[in-house]
């Protein structure tokens, strides 16, 4: 059954979008196609309809497919929690917390649930995309790998490699992959692609030939620039845009040192009477700005220190006394609270921690983790919502009386007796439109105009159409085995 490998001379060469961009024109072809990333490692999660939860690139995959997205799309999930150990998902579920040397201990476990889901997805559907992770010139990293070529070997799936012209230096990234390859490594690549150029790419037309001549491989097209993928949700922190600019409601989020399923500011950074402004480290919260929002983390106790050690603790406390407005999701909905406490140590070292004290409420971590999509009626405007809810926790206390929102007839997070703090689990707010529009009339904004969903399905046509026109899809394809 036909599939093809999409990986890349390092890590954030545009891997995610190019394999959602192809699936869509795959799609427009016809084809019933699915996504799928052996191993993933990032804290923005998607929820999907079975419970589980993925990396958030393989649900805008799936949406480019016309497809909800499934677990078996990302069949291993790694959730960095500190500098050297992360939270193993596998399937959807967490399987264990490790540091990272005893991951590569845990990896050959892990391989035969990458094959089960992969296999699966093999049987449904016409075409499966795969997208690497990292670089496969890691070659320190081979031995048991299940991201990369050990993937591609043990499937049999052939693998085109895609480098990144912006930063510099794409012939050596090519040519020097190749070098580092151990030699049956080397003959699963199939071709390359160079991804984000920008200008005239005839200019690079002795630089494509040398690419082949020093490697055999043959090209599959030069990929310009698409400056709308900025439009669409990230998965890397590094891709989080610093600033969108022209709105009259300023709105200040804190860039947390673990900082989790930071999509959901996206809506939010595309909405015309928003300035949204990422805070980053070392940099105070502005005075004049309207709202703040605490995004979700990996690691509420940890960020609680962070945000103590940047001085934004000073500055939220002083927005709150001008009556500023604030928003914390999920993790940021701990953090506002009286306390936060892990008595088994869950997410480090056993203890219990003040929080903001925004928030007349406490928070228990606890073993059982809330995975699962919620549908809610907002509390303070009446409209209903969609969204999802994904973490450890409880939260309790007099300020739940008055709740964010309710779900299916529960209370659903809290809010200050004045009703400019908030706080909620739920995850996703902004993409529904009825509620954002709602959210920042109560700013005092004008009506939202801006239909996020269908941008979203605008910017996926364009990407697909761009793909097609500077790739060779149709020799991408047939590589894949698709007749």
């Amino acid at each position: 059954m036909p599939a093809l490998m999409i990986q890349g001379t390092g890590s954030n060469v545009g891997k995610s979008l190019f394999v959602a961009g192809l699936a869509r024109a795959a799609l427009r072809r016809g084809l019933r196609v699915a996504p799928f990333k052996p191993q993933n490692m990032s804290n923005n999660a998607a929820v999907t309809a079975n419970g589980g939860e993925i990396g958030r690139a393989q649900a805008l995959q799936a949406l480019a497919c016309g497809l909800d997205p499934h677990t078996d799309m990302n069949p291993v999930l790694l959730k960095p929690e500190s500098d050297r150990g992360s939270q193993v998902v596998v399937q959807g579920q967490v399987r264990a917390t490790v540091q990272a040397r005893n991951y590569a201990l845990l990896k050959p476990a892990l391989m035969p649930a990458v094959l089960e889901s992969f296999h699966r997805l093999h049987e449904a559907y016409d075409l499966v995309l795969v997208e690497g992770a990292g670089s496969p010139a890691e070659v320190n990293l081979r031995q048991n790998d299940i991201a990369n070529m050990g993937f591609a070997c043990a499937a049999n799936v052939p693998v085109i490699l895609v480098g990144d012209i912006d930063r510099g230096g794409v012939i050596a990234q090519i040519i020097g992959t190749q070098a580092v390859l151990p030699e049956t490594d080397a003959a699963m690549v199939k071709g390359f692609i160079v991804n984000k150029f920008r200008g005239d790419p005839s200019l690079f037309d002795d630089g494509y030939a040398l690419i082949r001549q020093k490697t055999g491989w043959p090209g599959f097209g030069v990929l310009p620039w698409f400056a709308a993928a900025s439009t669409l949700p990230a998965e890397d922190a590094l891709d989080l845009r610093r600033t969108s600019s022209g709105g009259r409601i300023k709105v200040a989020v804190p860039m947390l040192s673990r900082i989790a399923n930071f999509d959901d500011l996206d809506p939010l950074a595309q909405e015309p009477s928003i300035d949204l402004t990422m805070i980053a480290p070392g940099q105070a919260i502005a005075g004049d700005c309207d709202l703040i929002i605490l995004p979700g983390t990996k690691n509420t106790r940890l960020d609680l220190d962070f945000i103590r050690s940047q001085g934004w603790d000073i500055d939220i406390a002083a927005h709150v006394r001008r009556g500023g407005h604030v928003l914390g999701i999920c993790g940021g909905y701990q953090m506002l609270g009286n306390s936060v406490s892990d008595p088994l140590g869950l997410e480090g070292p056993a203890g219990n921690m003040p929080g903001l004290g925004l928030l007349n409420v406490e928070t228990t971590m606890l073993v059982e983790k809330h995975v699962r999509r919620v549908e809610a009626v907002h509390a303070i405007s009446g409209q209903p919502v969609c969204g999802y809810e994904i973490h450890l926790g409880t939260t309790e206390g007099p300020d739940r009386l008055r709740p964010f929102a309710a779900v299916q007839g529960r209370a659903e997070g809290a809010q200050s007796v004045d009703g400019l703090i908030c706080g909620t689990y739920l995850h996703g707010l902004f993409t529904d439109d009825r509620f954002r529009t709602a959210f920042i009339a109560g700013l005092g904004g004008h009506s939202s105009t801006l239909r996020y969903s269908e941008k979203m399905e605008q910017t996926l046509e364009a990407l697909a159409a761009h793909i097609e026109r500077h790739v060779d899809v149709t020799g991408l394809l047939r590589i894949a085995g698709c007749r």
